[in-house]
């Protein structure tokens, strides 16, 4: 379990601010920390959150810097984007992820751009960053909106609603339908093969999520992780073999327990692991 304190979100531009708010209105968290080169507008940006406290409750610290030692101590760590120049990614955003690491080894990050799975695999592949530790959140904003779109379907509660979203996006991502259901009831046995064929048309075009979305989900893998669960998220991860997979990174269910985060698997048709498989052997 991760201890609760402190989140710091990495990047003040769009996604980076939208995190902080959502952390600072979700409750959990005590202090959340904006860190940008820009130093004034993630003061500022800080100081929005907190006049915004009449109308978006917040009881957590907001404050912002430019250094990035305010990741040490922190419970976890959020990869957003900076402001005006976009998310982190490439050499660049890998080399930040090593100084985070550096930092602070203990820290669950959690990388929350759609374009940040690439950054998720190099840090595992070529620098040995704990997978366990490790993370991008973007997949659960994509399976929040399948959500929606099979309770406009199904004409249900997304409480209700049970499913995963497995892949790498927008192309090659899917939803397991054997596996899902509407409270406790099999999709396939309350919803058409031919609605579910459209809903499986439409996937592609819930990637990429918008910036407050994308936070949302952000908010939700934090809160998940500081809490230690239960609950599990569709999120980017690289697996290791006791997973039963091999292979680089993918949009994978993955669990959150005290004892930490490991991806597990749903029940797969034949049809949908023969998916899985190929999109893991590219």
């Amino acid at each position: 379990m991760f201890p609760v304190s402190h989140v710091v979100v990495l990047g003040a531009g769009e996604l980076g601010s939208a995190a902080a708010r959502a952390l600072a209105a979700a409750g959990g968290v005590r202090r959340v920390t904006l860190v940008d080169d820009a130093v004034d507008v993630a003061r500022g940006k800080a100081l929005d959150i907190r006049q915004a406290g009449a109308v978006e409750p917040a009881d957590a610290e907001v404050g912002a810097t430019g250094d990035l030692a305010a990741v040490v101590g922190a419970a976890a760590v959020v990869l957003g984007d900076r402001h005006g120049r976009g998310e982190w990614a490439g050499d660049e955003g890998l080399m930040l992820l090593g100084r985070v690491r550096a930092l602070n080894p203990r820290a669950l990050v959690v990388c929350a751009g759609p374009a940040q799975l690439t950054l998720v695999e190099r840090a595992v592949a070529e620098h040995g960053a704990d997978r366990r530790r490790l993370v991008g959140s973007a997949p659960e904003a994509a399976r929040a909106g399948a959500i929606a779109l099979l309770c406009l379907e199904a004409g249900c509660a997304p409480r209700d609603v049970s499913l995963a979203l497995l892949g790498r996006p927008p192309a090659d991502a899917f939803v397991p339908w054997a596996d899902a259901s509407i409270a406790g009831r099999r999709v396939e046995d309350v919803v058409s093969p031919p609605a579910l064929s459209r809903l499986d048309a439409r996937l592609a075009r819930l990637w990429p999520a918008g910036p407050t979305a994308l936070a949302a989900a952000a908010c939700r893998v934090v809160r998940l992780a500081l809490s230690g669960g239960p609950g599990t998220a569709c999120l980017f991860a690289v697996p290791d073999h006791e997973s039963g997979l091999a292979g680089p990174g993918a949009a994978l269910p993955v669990p959150f327990a005290p004892a930490g985060l490991r991806v597990a698997m749903p029940t797969l048709t034949a049809r949908d692991r023969v998916r899985l498989d190929r999109v893991l052997a590219r």
